[in-house]
């Protein structure tokens, strides 16, 4: 028997579009939905009226935060203060894991619940290798996808490789350092995962390969991950055209662009998915007018995966998410740090719009909309995703508008958009499973992860001071807003 969800509001699909009913439902039987609109009369097993509240399809997060932050320490230095972030040498030649393969396993669990309570239904995951001795092992990926096809989300999976790692030489100068080695076992793992999750037969564990940043990536291992993506049919991310010293080192290491690069190992393709791709040559600080790369990205078929709130705390962002867009570029998001919140990602994105065109009718919000959810599911060729309409799978999410802190409705998703946050989801559908209702997740001890999570950010805090090539202690690598008083 179907189930039945009602709200004041529900954002449904007609003729290719979103479109908003009011006071509307949508009914679901197993994973599948099966009605969106006014007057369904027929039998329901179960039927759940959530009020002043938004259904909309649930969100696709494609850079998604699977760690304990670290934006919280490292957003805020200067250049100099951030070389104390990196890896010296001398640890690249004694490197350690931070954390026990147990800790690791419950980073991943804190995370996948976060994601939840934040009314994100797909994910892709990022996590900082920074704490690792190397990248991502075999086994990690393979306890992560436990954890979270129990958790209910549906997730787009794979153990992150490298063959080289961003340092601080003793010059003083930032680089990578190689071990290339390391880099072919990687993707060995990666390859291993694939047939692992295929062994699962878990419509909810989807294996995709997740190498680094272009920049720490052999030509090699870069050929060898477009090999094995076309011989596989899977996608890649791979994070590139996200900043100055990455385009500085491509070009001076091969002699092209992070675009041309992409292009002339075959990896630019429609399998492909990058991370901000803010720095392309329309960037203010490249050449700060459109040569071709917009068209190229188009033409490729490769999406992005913008990450407007990240960027922004890191003092960059499209330079223009229209020029995007307009260009033909499939656009995704991503949340890439804490909290996991597409509402106030797409906010920032829209506001950022605004400031940078000079005109408020730059933030278009139907667009940041449709990233979130179309852009995402065109990303990973899955059509039944990112919209609610009959045959779709059924994954939504809710948010309540029924505080008076939540204020006035006029069109339900700018009053979400701008008095509100993802944290007031209140419903969350995957695969016609309820995985969250009314912030609680079924089994899971909320106060138990709050404490559990602040003792492995301590511990993932305290150990920079080993990587730094000063070896200067945490609270001076990353002072505090005012000086704290001793007792």
């Amino acid at each position: 028997m179907p189930t039945k969800v009602t709200a004041r509001y529900v954002l449904g699909h007609h003729n290719g579009r979103h479109v908003l009913l009011e006071n509307a439902c949508v009914v679901y039987s197993g994973h599948t939905i099966e009605y969106v609109g006014h007057d369904y009369t027929g039998p329901v097993d179960e039927e759940r009226r959530l009020g002043d509240a938004l259904l909309m399809p649930g969100l696709i997060d494609l850079d998604a935060l699977t760690d304990i932050d670290h934006l919280i320490l490292d957003s805020w230095a200067g250049a100099e203060q951030a070389k104390g972030h990196q890896w010296s040498e001398d640890y690249f030649r004694n490197r350690a894991d931070v954390f026990t393969a147990e800790e690791r396993q419950q980073i991943r669990e804190y995370a996948l619940i976060q994601l939840v309570l934040h009314g994100i239904t797909t994910y892709m995951p990022i996590a900082s290798e920074v704490h690792s001795e190397w990248a991502e092992p075999l086994e990690e990926l393979v306890g992560m996808a436990e954890t979270s096809s129990r958790l209910g989300l549906r997730a787009f999976l794979g153990p992150a490789y490298r063959s080289g790692v961003n340092v601080v030489l003793d010059t003083g100068e930032r680089s990578v350092m190689f071990d290339d080695d390391r880099g072919r076992d990687g993707l060995a793992d990666a390859l291993r995962f694939i047939d692992h999750a295929n062994e699962l037969r878990d419509p909810l564990v989807n294996a995709v390969l997740l190498p680094c940043r272009i920049e720490t990536l052999d030509i090699e291992l870069l050929k060898a991950t477009a090999a094995a993506a076309s011989e596989r049919n899977v996608l890649v991310r791979l994070h590139s055209l996200q900043g100055l010293v990455e385009r500085e080192l491509i070009l001076d290491w091969h002699g092209v662009t992070p675009l041309e690069l992409l292009d002339q190992v075959g990896l630019l393709n429609e399998r492909l998915l990058i991370p901000h791709a803010t720095y392309t040559d329309r960037n203010p600080a490249v050449h700060g007018e459109d040569r071709g790369d917009l068209a190229r990205l188009a033409d490729s078929g490769a999406s992005i995966i913008h990450c407007p709130l990240t960027s922004m705390r890191y003092g960059s962002t499209l330079d223009s998410f229209n020029a995007y867009k307009e260009a033909g570029i499939n656009i995704s998001l991503g949340t890439d740090s804490f909290p996991p919140d597409l509402i106030r990602g797409i906010d920032a994105g829209v506001q950022l719009a605004k400031i940078l065109a000079g005109t408020n009718d730059a933030g278009d919000v139907a667009g940041y909309i449709d990233a979130a959810t179309l852009g995402g599911a065109h990303a990973l060729r899955r059509p039944d995703l990112g919209r609610l309409e009959p045959g779709a799978q059924a994954d939504m999410v809710a948010f309540s508008l029924a505080d008076i802190r939540d204020g006035v409705h006029d069109d339900p998703l700018r009053t979400l958009l701008l008095n509100g946050t993802a944290r007031q989801a209140v419903l969350s559908v995957v695969a016609g499973r309820t995985i969250m209702a009314d912030g609680v997740i079924a089994g899971v001890d909320l106060d138990h992860w709050r404490l559990k999570g602040q003792e492995l950010f301590e511990k993932m805090r305290s150990a920079y001071t080993v990587r730094d090539a000063r070896n200067r202690p945490a609270d001076e690598l990353f002072p505090p807003v005012y000086a704290r008083l001793e007792r």
